[in-house]
């Protein structure tokens, strides 16, 4: 129960940067989408912050586990570990950054986005920089400096909040002559009312190299180290880790890289497919609450469940970690899409008629996070092609289904197919595992807690109630029985909990009366 609790505490620690970072940068939303009002001007937005996740993964080829797994073996090599793949990966980057600088113009057209190579450019730099600072980032992780990881992590979000503020509405009202006008040279040296939504880079850009100020400790120990052999064993282990997450990255965002280029035209009357792609991107990201608690739980489970690859106990401290990971997840999946109607007002008005593909999204996030779990097998076996094999499948499915759905059904047919390449995953691998290295899951717990969440948030959608704040007590009165079912079932957990806690609050000395 010691390692359940150590896994609960640290994902709790990393859960606090990654969900209030992301709620911070979620608050983010609504703002673009008020300023930006015609849902076409964020499409580049989209399109380009899809790249950088998916750059990412080149740049740094699955080196993080590679790290993680050899420190692991090797304490007292840490450095020696860290400086070998840090090396690697600033190669990479400069070999990828320097071209897209160069050739920026030549990309902006490729893309369509005439006139916005200044983009791509402040992109470039955003994703080296990520690239730069992934391993020690990955070194705090493994060196249990979570305090760290999570200030730096936090920071970061409230520059980027900061200077989005600044640039989008302070120097725009000043420039506009709306008030404190003696500023207006100041902010005329600085400020390009052209730029639009390039601020939202630039904003990014220099928050990003706060990092070298904020984790320059991390960075400690470093040496530029070059060995063919060294770099090769490395690259054995990261490459099939970074093959798989590079294919289930191409899976998650095939959806915003076809959207704009099969939806038939006029699908979305008085709409062009770069509004729908603005709309789709952004509604998508309201399904960042259910990658909180996967990304949180995600950060401190890689670390602790390679330190216990040995243990005996693990496969059933994976099981119970599974099933309520499960549980958590489903309930902020049913809690947010019963408030769609609330949430909804956050973002324009112009982008709220994409809104129901949000359940969708969900819970296609939901069964990736499950497939993270399961995927435990192949990490500690050191079976990772299997992984690469998984994904290799999903992604195919993923770009069939966006190919054959978006021409019927829209962005709707995007999240439809994100789902179904989701649970194709999830089946596969854990069949698989069960093989290789057998897991005591509660499927049925997992399916119940799916199916009955499926159907509430299903037939609750069907009843409609116009009056917002009815609609809103409606909702919550089913969340509340749903969580009270909930409780009730896994009373055996939550029982003697709650009898510890009362006796603990309990008068020293006084007896519980019967």
């Amino acid at each position: 129960m010691s390692g359940f609790k150590k896994l609960a505490s640290d994902t709790a620690l990393y859960g606090v940067s990654t969900i209030l970072g992301r709620l911070l940068n979620w608050a983010l939303v609504p703002l673009h989408t008020y300023i930006f009002s015609q849902p076409q001007a964020l499409s580049s937005n989209v399109e380009l912050y899809n790249a950088i996740g998916t750059l990412l993964i080149l740049y740094t080829l699955g080196l993080e586990t590679a790290f993680f797994r050899y420190a692991a073996r090797n304490r007292n090599q840490l450095e020696v570990y860290f400086s070998r793949s840090l090396s690697i990966v600033l190669v990479v980057t400069a070999l990828f950054t320097i071209p897209a600088i160069v050739f920026s113009g030549d990309i902006a057209r490729a893309l369509e986005y005439t006139g916005q190579q200044k983009f791509i450019r402040w992109a470039a730099l955003i994703l080296a920089i990520d690239a730069v600072t992934a391993l020690p980032f990955a070194r705090l992780r493994v060196e249990n400096k979570a305090r760290r990881f999570v200030t730096a992590k936090i920071l970061n979000v409230l520059i980027v909040i900061a200077l989005n503020l600044f640039f989008l509405i302070f120097c725009r009202d000043v420039y506009n002559g709306e008030y404190l006008t003696f500023l207006q040279p100041f902010v005329d040296l600085i400020y390009d009312p052209t730029l639009g939504p390039g601020y939202i880079f630039l904003a990014n850009l220099i928050a990003n190299a706060c990092y070298f100020l904020l984790i320059r400790n991390a960075f400690k120990g470093f040496r530029f180290q070059w060995d063919n052999q060294q770099v090769q064993t490395l690259l054995l282990y990261a490459f099939p880790m970074m093959l798989t997450n590079l294919v289930g990255n191409i899976n998650m965002s095939t959806d915003r890289y076809f959207l704009r280029h099969f939806l038939p035209e006029g699908f979305y009357p008085g709409l062009s497919s770069k509004d729908a792609l603005g709309i789709y991107g952004n509604c998508y990201k309201l399904s960042v609450f259910i990658t909180l608690a996967i990304n949180s739980f995600r950060f401190a489970a890689d670390p602790f469940f390679f330190s216990r690859a040995e243990d005996k106990n693990a496969p059933d401290l994976l099981a119970n970690v599974t099933k309520w990971f499960v549980i958590v997840c489903v309930m902020i999946w049913v809690g947010v899409s019963l408030n769609l109607d609330a949430i909804g007002l956050l973002i324009g008005e112009n982008y709220r008629s994409g809104l129901p593909v949000v359940p969708v999204l969900m819970l296609a996030n939901l069964m990736l996070g499950i497939f993270y779990n399961l995927a435990f097998w192949f990490k500690l076996t050191d079976k990772t092609s299997y992984g690469t094999l998984i994904t290799v499948i999903g992604t195919v499915v993923t770009i069939l289904l966006n190919i054959l759905l978006i021409p019927v059904l829209g962005y709707m047919g995007c999240a439809v197919a994100f789902l179904a390449s989701s649970v194709v995953m999830t089946v596969i691998c854990y069949y698989l595992g069960e093989k290789h290295y057998p897991v005591p899951y509660n499927v049925p717990s997992a399916l119940g807690y799916l199916l009955s969440g499926g159907l509430l948030i299903y037939f609750a959608t069907q009843i409609r109630i116009g009056n917002l704040w009815l609609a809103l007590l409606y909702h919550q009165v089913l969340f509340g029985l749903y969580l009270a079912a909930m409780l009730v079932i896994e009373r055996d957990t939550f029982g003697p909990l709650l009898a510890k806690w009362r006796s603990g609050r309990r008068p020293a000395g006084v007896e519980e009366k019967i």
